[in-house]
């Protein structure tokens, strides 16, 4: 399977967002008692509290801090008749005795206005005096079922989140549609997904039960059939279950969709593994923190939030998305220091060098740098989750003055081991550093720097690179021509990037372009305009496997997910309407200003090489819309149907849309024979 380019930078910018919204790393500017912190804070305490059967724990935080939860009597009635099963299971007499007081008082008189069946339910509950709980023949096995007291965890959650605002980061729900549509590509498709291993440990089968449509909704207007069709296949809903789910969003479409991601559940044991991987990889985060070999274990898992304060998830208006670029991105991340990738490994593996020299020094590498980059790469410290139930109640009461970063939202407690072999670990951070150091030259465009650097680490790298080689002579060219110097300039073609094209003619045509720089005037090729950080991320791939440092395996997941998501819709011949919500339309290496010339014969080059990740993108390849939305886009117009037709035979067969056109083009687009042709 193919996949697709990546910004890198737009994924630097939702992975910090997602860091300092999870307290994953050390920052002070973040706000200790901000209120959507809180909600998370609040919401991962309730469901832990349920599922350990403490109901009367949950139920006093409700009281305290969301009462008008409480105010749905069908909630309250299944918290209270959950609360009675649980003080049965107990199985002393005094619990018994506070289970009878509690259908006096509470149970008997909720189930007489919570919904219809209530009352029919509670008298059903009462057999659980009569059956005991091993009895897996009786009437009431359900009721005895632990697996109950998750699936009212999961509805309080659901709840809890519309009800608060406390929903998941960006990233997370980004994350948690790209690997949906990735696994409905692939099994519509009927092939393997290179990333298998990694999705179904990440993203998780089970969701949590849809928060309970108040009665006051029932009556909801009819909502638009391609808001109905859009969410029901964007989130694998049945169309009924899409209709709910805009009736509690009130017909707001992207708060339904919202909604639904954050049903989705993702391990986060494996999510903050991943993280913390790529952090490490692209400079984000300080990689001495792995000597101290650095471990995260779940105390409860697969919980998801959304943090406050300054990060992105709570600047950003989720509704506008589809104006957002790669630059309004770090805008909003003001805070942001400038990094520039270095990368690692999973702390599980081992980095073998034995391709390449060993550095006697990693300042061998920071010697050339310009004074005034020494203070831009400014890493934060990787914390990790680390919260008890004391912690969440100091913030839930407002007692804590400052939680600092070691008061991290999600349910888990951390574990440092250390390592018994502290050579090994110092020196893959000799190797990390010694890959930012050339991955902050490249990103400068010191590019001189970076080639004398590489030689001296390994004399072999750009015989087995040449294409990284031209993109940094390309560079050096167009600096000195942007300085005037051209007679330096066409030393440097002559010497570098002529016999470079002459031996791989793939490079011919990105050489003739080159050179047409010389005619044009000094502002235009000026390097600031070209994609640095881009060849710089290429340039990190291909030293960091010299090193024997592979690429974090959340890169992976972006761009196998991306490339199956322009697939899939172009399989539906329509454009993604939620894709500006989740920044997709950033992700994509799309718009971006390539170097010189066309990178299209990359694919020729790398046949013949081992390595290199060339920046530049094929413009036969990818075609950007001018909305920036997905490229190769199909209107309905272009496939002769009518919009309505689609729709119609997407609603009675329960078709996507692009198996609904198929159909409708072997009937002459009409839905109603369609529709007879299946039923017969």
């Amino acid at each position: 399977m193919d996949s697709a380019p990546v910004n890198w930078e737009a994924l630097d910018a939702l992975v910090i967002d997602f860091a300092k919204s999870e307290r994953l790393i050390d920052d002070s500017s973040l706000p200790s008692q901000s209120s959507s912190y809180r909600w998370r804070l609040l919401i991962c305490q309730v469901r832990r509290s349920m599922e350990s059967g403490d109901i009367d724990s949950a139920i006093d935080l409700l009281r305290t801090y969301a009462p008008a939860v409480l105010d749905d009597h069908r909630l309250l009635f299944r918290l209270q008749k959950q609360k009675f099963i649980e003080l049965l299971r107990k199985g002393t007499t005094e619990d018994r005795d506070s289970a009878i007081k509690c259908v006096r008082t509470s149970l008997a008189p909720c189930a007489l206005d919570a919904y219809p069946e209530a009352y029919e339910e509670f008298k059903h509950a009462l057999l659980a005096f009569i059956y005991d709980k091993d009895d897996q023949m009786s009437p009431v096995v359900k009721e005895w079922s632990e697996r109950r007291r998750f699936e009212i965890a999961g509805l309080l959650s659901s709840v809890l989140r519309a009800h608060l605002h406390a929903y998941d980061p960006i990233f997370s729900m980004t994350l948690k549609y790209l690997i949906s549509i990735h696994k409905g590509f692939c099994l519509h498709q009927g092939v393997s997904s290179p990333i298998a291993d990694l999705t179904e440990r990440l993203l998780l089968e089970e969701r949590d039960p849809p928060a309970i449509l108040q009665e006051s909704l029932f009556e909801a207007p009819p909502f638009d059939e391609v808001d109905i069709q859009a969410l029901a296949h964007a989130v694998e809903l049945t169309r009924q279950g899409a209709i709910d789910s805009l009736r509690f969003a009130k017909g707001d479409l992207n708060q339904a969709f919202q909604n639904e991601l954050c049903r989705m559940r993702l391990d986060i044991s494996v999510l903050d593994e991943l993280v913390h991987e790529y952090c490490v990889y692209r400079g984000i985060v300080d990689s001495a923190s792995i000597n101290s070999g650095l471990h995260v274990e779940s105390g409860m898992e697969n919980v998801d939030k959304w943090d406050s304060g300054s990060s992105l998830s709570e600047n950003c208006s989720i509704g506008t998305g589809s104006d957002m670029s790669v630059s309004s991105l770090h805008m909003q991340c003001s805070d942001m220091e400038v990094r520039y990738p270095s990368d690692t490994t999973s702390l599980s593996e081992d980095c073998s060098t034995s391709r390449m020299h060993q550095p006697q020094d990693k300042k061998a590498v920071q010697r050339n740098r310009s004074p005034g980059t020494g203070e831009r790469v400014k890493r934060k410290r990787w914390s990790g989750r680390n919260e008890t139930l004391a912690i969440a109640s100091e913030v839930l009461s407002g007692r804590c003055e400052e939680l600092g970063a070691t008061a991290l939202i999600g349910c888990k407690s951390m574990d440092v081991k250390k390592s018994s072999v502290m050579y090994n670990a110092s020196n893959r951070v000799d190797k990390y550093e010694v890959v930012l150091g050339l991955k902050e030259l490249a990103s400068e465009g010191m590019t001189v720097e970076v080639v004398e650097e590489i030689n001296a680490l390994d004399p072999d790298f750009f015989t087995q690179n040449p294409t990284l080689l031209f993109q940094l002579k390309q560079v050096e060219f167009l600096k000195l021509v942007h300085a005037g110097d051209h007679s330096s300039a066409l030393k440097v073609a002559s010497s570098h990037l002529g016999p470079l094209a002459a031996k791989y003619p793939a490079l011919l045509k990105p050489l003739k372009e080159t050179t047409l720089s010389l005619l044009q005037s000094t502002e235009e090729p000026s390097v600031k305009h070209l994609p640095l950080d881009a060849l710089a991320t290429s340039l990190q791939v291909a030293v960091g496997r010299r090193l024997g440092i592979e690429e974090p395996q959340l890169m992976k997941i972006i761009r196998a997910t991306l490339y199956t998501h322009s697939e899939w819709f172009k399989l539906q011949m329509c454009k993604d309407q939620f894709e500006g919500l989740l920044w997709i339309n950033s992700l994509r290496e799309l718009g971006r200003r390539p170097f010189l010339g066309d990178a299209s014969s990359k694919s020729t080059i790398d046949s013949c090489t081992q390595g290199s990740s060339p920046v530049t993108i094929s413009s036969s390849n990818m075609i950007m819309h001018e909305d920036g939305n997905s490229p190769n886009q199909i209107s309905s117009s272009d496939v002769g149907c009518d919009e309505n037709a689609i729709l119609k035979v997407m609603e009675f067969l329960a078709l996507p849309r692009g198996d609904a056109i198929h159909l409708l083009a072997q009937y002459n687009g009409n839905a109603e024979t369609v529709i007879q042709q299946i039923f017969t």
